[in-house]
């Protein structure tokens, strides 16, 4: 699956509707983004049971700030509509697949269990 785009308007129906959503956080000004772009779109074509996103941060300033976007590349992951990973910087291949290959490994029940003892 290539890499969608995501908006304000459509970035909680993806959140909420895929099972595992990968965002990468860009500007096209940035160079550490455009050495990430083309290793992130050949893991949405190596994973096509995963859905890619990018979010363009001039285009979509308030999505950027609603999750302290503040360095970019930013790469985050949901899973079954849980935050569970977020980190600045360009990662390279080797280092992308690890973070797919631990978020398709985790347990969700224990995630959501150990969440809501942090919370309360």
């Amino acid at each position: 699956m290539a890499t969608i785009e995501l908006t304000a308007a459509n970035f909680t129906d993806h959140v909420e509707e895929d099972d595992i959503l990968l965002v990468d956080f860009w500007a096209s000004w940035c160079g550490p983004c455009r050495q990430f772009a083309p290793i992130y779109e050949a893991a949405s074509e190596k994973h096509p049971d995963i859905t890619f996103g990018s979010v363009n941060t001039e285009e979509q300033q308030e999505l950027a700030g609603a999750f302290r976007v503040t360095s970019i590349p930013t790469l985050m992951v949901f899973r079954e509509q849980v935050l569970i990973y977020a980190q600045p910087g360009a990662l390279p291949e080797q280092a992308l697949e690890q973070v797919i290959e631990a978020v398709r490994k985790l347990d969700m029940d224990d995630v959501r269990r150990q969440l809501k003892e942090s919370q309360g």
